[in-house]
């Protein structure tokens, strides 16, 4: 009995033994492993053995997916007007470079966040606000240009720099906004006074063209009138019924007159001057045969 109490404890001492050799590693993970306080390798994922009794010794877990880190930042640009950027830096651990990542830095992300800031620092005070608006890419990208090239000594890639946001100091905000609805009143003004002017001159157009077109009909009318005063004159001469050109013109000036007294009449209209002696109507006569006699 007292046999097979030692054999089962051996038995448990080695598979306990057995056990603490032999680690997992997941996978986008690697294991630095140190012997005595020293490092000896790294591991990727897998089954992996180590030395037993705290020989080796598990000294990290290193996440190799990408990482991301966000910062604010305050600054000034060329015109003195303080902004604050937000900033998402896409990063990782390079795989080749594992032993540096670990050992060279304590804290890898306030160092990128300090690389950062001082990059920001030196690029945007050369811009004024309207330029960094418009070139916030730009910044971005030659910022992570610098940072990367800072961190690769350390073992780390910086995959992506973002400028997300870009906040002007509130009061420059506020005018900001006051000038740009300035602006936009002052274009609105102009395409209405645009819009007047053009209404004003296509009615100038449109009277004019009436008047043009109301000229035109009077004198079409006249022509009209005179040649049918004409075309009933030749005719009663060629009828021979032996009166004067002077006599038929009295006449057909007579018909005319009274069918534009019916024709005024027929209109609604209530009053008209006419002269109030019989020499009246021979005057008008005399004065119409004078005028066609001018003609």
């Amino acid at each position: 009995m007292e046999f097979l109490a030692v054999l089962f404890g051996l038995i448990v001492i080695i598979l306990a033994v057995v056990l603490s050799t032999i680690f997992v590693v997941r996978q986008q993970t690697v294991v630095i492993i140190e012997r005595f306080g020293r490092y000896q390798k790294t591991v990727s994922s897998g089954i992996h053995v180590r030395a037993p009794f705290g020989i080796d010794r598990l000294a990290a877990r290193i996440q190799l997916r990408l990482l991301q880190s966000e910062l604010v930042v305050e600054t000034k640009t060329q015109d003195n007007v303080f902004v604050t950027l937000n900033i998402a830096t896409q990063y990782r651990v390079n795989e080749t470079n594992v032993m540096d990542a670990f050992y060279k830095l304590m804290r890898p992300e306030e160092q990128i966040k300090s690389y950062i800031e001082d990059a920001l620092r030196s690029s945007v005070p050369k811009l004024t606000l309207d330029e960094l608006f418009e070139k916030k890419d730009e910044i971005a990208l030659e910022v992570q240009k610098q940072v990367a090239e800072e961190m690769s000594t350390y073992g780390y890639i910086i995959v992506k720099t973002l400028i997300t946001r870009v906040e002007p100091d509130a009061e420059v905000k506020q005018s900001m906004n006051e000038i740009n609805a300035a602006q936009r009143k002052r274009v609105a003004a102009q395409e209405l006074a645009n819009a007047d002017k053009i209404k004003i001159v296509t009615a100038a157009e449109a009277e004019a063209e009436k008047d043009r077109l109301h000229g035109v009909g009077i004198a079409q009318q006249r022509k009209a009138i005179v040649d049918g005063l004409a075309e009933s004159i030749l005719e009663l001469k060629e009828a021979n019924i032996g009166m004067s050109e002077e006599q038929i013109m009295s006449i057909l000036l007579t018909n005319q007159y009274l069918d534009t007294l019916n024709q005024f009449a027929a209109n609604g209209n209530q009053t008209l001057f006419l002269p109030s002696s019989p020499e009246g109507v021979e005057d008008i006569r005399s004065q119409v045969l004078s005028a066609l006699k001018a003609m």
